[in-house]
């Protein structure tokens, strides 16, 4: 694997992207620095692939720049092409080719293709190396899909929905190979980074360091994974002097919802002071709750589109 360069892997800047009249994309940014792995979250239909697709010179961009290692995504070089590895939402294999062989075409590509590593991946992953790849359920063309990417140990890893057809325990080992191959260290510090887009975010929790949530065609938010477990809070109130008024809120609060003396608040920059002051000010007992990264992807969801 080479060295990470200066330049960073990936790179969107004010990147649009229109169909005909239909906008999908538009004022997107987004940058993945060297030895980052990003997830990237969205609903369906936000633009998760398209924007994969742009940053990767897939498709053209109607405005903005996209670059990998610093070159035009359009006009990738051949040596930027050999440091990437791409798996889509759907692969696509020769069908009349046998997965062994598929795997071999591939490697052809490759002067670094480590068959060892690829032969490790299709034993563990119980891939059937003697059957025509037409043959084979999505979920296999989906881990025949990984081997082919990893195989020659790229710098940059874009994974769009790579599980999404995997059943649970080949969830879980793809997984567990991603954290041991895709994102290995050495005295410098990661060697690999990595643009992890799925709708599964227990998924995310375990291999990300930062989120990014596209929604309506732009990057709405962007951070490190663990600042933004730290931000996002629930509160629970319960009011001294029954029931909550009903002019009650909280400023930038994601959602608010108020029953009796109850009132549950969701807010997005939260700060140890913010529970005291809610106190003092309703004459209430607050609680504050850890939220997981779906509870917080669906409450910033809702609350950014308000």
């Amino acid at each position: 694997m080479n060295a990470i360069a200066t330049e960073p892997p990936l790179q969107a800047v004010r990147l649009g992207k229109s169909f005909g009249e239909k906008v999908v994309l538009h004022d997107a940014s987004l940058l993945l620095e060297p030895g980052q792995v990003l997830g990237l979250l969205g609903k369906n239909g936000s633009g998760k692939s398209t924007l994969i697709k742009c940053l990767l010179g897939l498709l053209r961009t109607t405005a903005g720049e996209a670059r990998v290692f610093g070159e035009d995504a359009w006009d990738l070089s051949a040596g930027a092409k050999a440091r990437l590895g791409y798996v889509p939402q759907q692969v696509t294999a020769y069908p009349w080719m046998r997965v062994r062989q598929m795997i071999a075409y591939t490697a052809a590509f490759y002067t670094g293709w480590n068959h060892a590593l690829a032969d490790d991946l299709c034993r563990r992953w119980d891939l059937p190396l003697e059957d025509r790849t037409g043959v084979l359920s999505v979920g296999q063309l989906q881990t025949l899909g990984l081997v082919l990417a990893l195989g020659h140990e790229p710098d940059l890893l874009v994974l769009d929905e790579p599980v999404a057809s995997l059943d649970p325990s080949a969830r879980r080992e793809f997984l567990r190979t991603l954290i041991d191959i895709a994102v290995e260290s050495d005295e410098s510090g990661p060697q690999r980074s990595v643009l992890f887009s799925t709708h599964i975010t227990s998924d995310l929790e375990r291999i990300a360091n930062r989120v990014a949530v596209l929604q309506n065609g732009r990057v709405a938010f962007d951070s490190e994974l663990d600042t933004l477990k730290e931000s996002v809070k629930r509160l629970r109130l319960t009011s001294h002097n029954g029931a909550i008024p009903d002019g009650f809120a909280v400023p930038g609060a994601l959602s608010t919802h108020v029953a009796g003396s109850l009132a549950t608040v969701t807010v997005a920059d939260y700060q140890p002071e913010t529970a005291n002051e809610l106190a003092s000010r309703w004459d209430a007992d607050v609680a504050v709750d850890d939220l997981n990264l779906e509870e917080i992807f669906l409450e910033m969801h809702d609350g950014l589109s308000h």
